[in-house]
C-alpha cells in the first residue's frame, strides 16, 4: 500500500474461516498518531500480530522503525497486548489474533530528572 493509505490497512471483506485472516481493532497511542494517520483507532487485519505490523508497516512506513526490528522481531522499546495480555508471552511475533481482538500498542518511556 502507498505511504498515503486511508485509515483502514485493509479495507476488503473477507471469508474469515477460509483465509484465517482475523479483524481486530488496533489502539495507537498518540506518540504513535502522527505516523498513523492521526487516528486513535482503526481496523487492522492479521492472524498474527507479526502480521498486523507487517501490514500497517507496509502502508505506513514511516512508523516500522518504532513496530519491528530489521530481523522482523518485536521492536524492543514496544510493548504490544491483545485483550491486555502481553503478546511476549503469548509467542511474540507469531501470537494469533482472533476476531475482534483488542490489540494496544505502548511504547516504552524512558527518562526523567537526574537525582
Amino acid at each position: 500500500m502507498a505511504a498515503g493509505a486511508k485509515v483502514d490497512v485493509v479495507s476488503r471483506v473477507l471469508d474469515q474461516s477460509e483465509s484465517g485472516i482475523m479483524t481486530a481493532v488496533l489502539r495507537v497511542p498518540t506518540v504513535l498518531r502522527p505516523a498513523l494517520g492521526g487516528v486513535a483507532t482503526m481496523q487492522v487485519e492479521g492472524a498474527t500480530i507479526g502480521g498486523v505490523l507487517s501490514e500497517l508497516s507496509d502502508a505506513y512506513p514511516a512508523v516500522k522503525g518504532q513496530l519491528l526490528n530489521d530481523d522482523g522481531t518485536l521492536h524492543r522499546f514496544l510493548n504490544v497486548y491483545i485483550n491486555d495480555d502481553d503478546v511476549r508471552y503469548l509467542g511474540g511475533v507469531n501470537a494469533p489474533v482472533a476476531n475482534d481482538d483488542e490489540i494496544t500498542l505502548l511504547p516504552a518511556v524512558a527518562g526523567g530528572a537526574s537525582g
